[in-house]
């Protein structure tokens, strides 16, 4: 049987290859609005980050997803990716 191709994204903290179900998108819609995209089929501008509480400090403490979405992101949706992790 032929082994199906798996999509690898980088991590905007790491700039790691991993596979894509192993990251977190970002998303920036049209309308300039951040969310957490845990479809990975949302609309949009996306930005994948590593799935740990390590990486999401990161990313608060560097800003680094307001520079790759090219908007303001609030604390709000860094809080909300920290929270997940809990989950």
């Amino acid at each position: 049987m032929k082994q199906r191709k798996v999509p690898l994204r980088k991590c905007v903290v790491t700039n790691e290859m991993k596979p894509k179900k192993e990251l977190i998108r970002v998303v920036r819609s049209p309308e300039g609005e951040v969310s957490i995209d845990k479809t990975g089929k949302k609309n949009g501008r996306g930005a994948y980050i590593s799935n740990g509480k390590e990486f999401f400090e990161q990313a608060k403490k560097k800003d680094i997803l307001s520079r790759h979405l090219n908007v303001k992101v609030s604390e709000e949706i860094y809080d909300q990716l920290i929270e997940q992790v809990g989950k």
